[in-house]
């Protein structure tokens, strides 16, 4: 929020920035809000191709705000909004780099939601047309804010654990399954513009609004949609690259015929540095420990360290273990970073490059998923080596009338 330092001389309120929200479901809304929190900010249009959605998202921002903002169903239309300096993409992943290199082209800064794209060549197409331009791109790698990852990341460089030997990410939770009988879509829902240049699929709740994040053709399972939090998290802390090589292994073997997508994975990613090990299930047990059925390990020589959003803990040899808080509320600090570098045009916390970076690596995982192969990624020349089925994966072909824009580059 805009204030005046105690002592200080007063200074010009900052001229209120004017967004745009494309995908008001769920978490466009929560990216709205926290812009709102954050201040001096207005959210003059929302789009949505649900009708629902679209009246009840201007009718909390009109209370929040005191003005209702403009309602479209097509992204395009927003985008003509002059008066727009920014907008908000929080569709499905399938939309993203069409929107996203629209936005751009029409001259506004965007703050992006995970996972950058839906294929590999979608987002080397927008960080291309990005890096071209002069816009500002924050990618919502919310846990770039986290003190507790920051903490946990100073201590493990400090050498706290002796020398780092391996990595394990992982998040297992109960997922919430809807009908997944196709049947006709709501009335007020445009299922034909929702699917967009993926894949017409018959419509069912479970693969609608909030659960098509297990769906293959859009949100392409846990990994890529959550899971990828702490894939980047892992990068942030450790300053890491790609992975140049990659295994995976899993099945559905408790969801089969429900969801589209691995109810239980591992993943094995070769950094240079040292090798990361992911694996989800999304179905058993309670978890032995519940409270790190989510997070990140470090295994090092000396000790090992467990890291959360907010918290995190070191076990040493001979020593009683160490808990560490560090409560943040990460989705408003990601969004403020984005707000002041769109006044400052500096760079914000996670620029296109890195989030590609972060969102091709587990896609890399999904490759090496489907084609049952181990994927070795040339980082340079962003080429799988000698693996012809799982390069025929770095890009999916759109429906028409949709043009892949990795085919049209400038």
């Amino acid at each position: 929020m805009w204030q005046v330092a105690a002592g200080a001389a007063p200074q010009e309120r900052p001229r209120r920035l004017q967004l745009g929200v494309i995908g008001v479901g769920w978490y466009g809304m929560v990216d709205a809000q926290a812009a709102l929190k954050v201040g001096d900010v207005e959210i003059a249009a929302v789009c949505d191709v649900d009708r629902e959605h679209l009246e009840r998202s201007a009718d909390e921002l009109e209370k929040l705000q005191g003005r209702r903002p403009q309602m479209f169903k097509h992204y395009a239309e927003l985008l003509d909004v002059d008066a727009l300096d920014a907008v908000i993409i929080a569709t499905p992943p399938q939309w993203h780099a069409l929107q996203l290199m629209a936005a751009i082209q029409q001259g506004k800064d965007v703050y992006c939601e995970k996972p950058l794209a839906y294929d590999i060549r979608e987002g080397q197409a927008m960080v291309q047309a990005v890096e071209q331009s002069e816009r500002i791109v924050q990618i919502g790698f919310q846990r770039r804010q986290s003190l507790a990852v920051a903490q946990a990341a100073q201590f493990v460089r400090s050498g706290g654990i002796g020398d780092l030997v391996q990595v394990d990410a992982q998040i297992h939770y109960h997922a919430g399954l809807k009908d997944a009988t196709p049947q006709d879509p709501p009335a007020t829902l445009d299922w034909d513009l929702w699917c967009g240049p993926g894949p017409l699929i018959p419509y069912s709740p479970q693969v609608g609004h909030l659960n098509w994040r297990l769906e293959h053709t859009s949100g392409h399972g846990h990994l890529v949609d959550w899971g990828i939090h702490l894939i980047d998290a892992v990068r942030t802390m450790l300053g890491l690259g790609m992975p140049h090589r990659v295994t995976a292994a899993g099945g559905l073997y408790h969801y089969a015929g429900q969801i589209t997508t691995p109810d239980t994975l591992s993943v094995h990613f070769e950094f240079d540095q040292v090798p990361v090990h992911w694996r989800h299930r999304l179905w058993g047990a309670t978890e032995v420990d519940p409270d790190r059925n989510n997070g990140i390990f470090l295994y090092g020589t000396q000790g090992t360290v467990f890291v959360t959003d907010a918290a995190w803990s070191v076990w040493r040899p001979g020593k009683e273990r160490e808990d560490h808080e560090a409560p943040a509320d990460l989705g408003t600090l990601q969004m403020a970073d984005f707000l002041a570098a769109v006044r400052s045009r500096q760079q914000p916390a996670c620029t296109i490059r890195d989030g590609f970076a972060s969102t091709a690596t587990v896609q890399l995982a999904m490759i090496a998923y489907e084609t049952g192969t181990t994927v070795r990624w040339d980082a340079e020349r962003l080429e799988i080596l000698d693996n012809p089925a799982a390069a025929a994966l770095l890009q999916r072909a759109y429906r028409a009338p949709w043009q892949h824009p990795f085919e049209r580059r400038g």
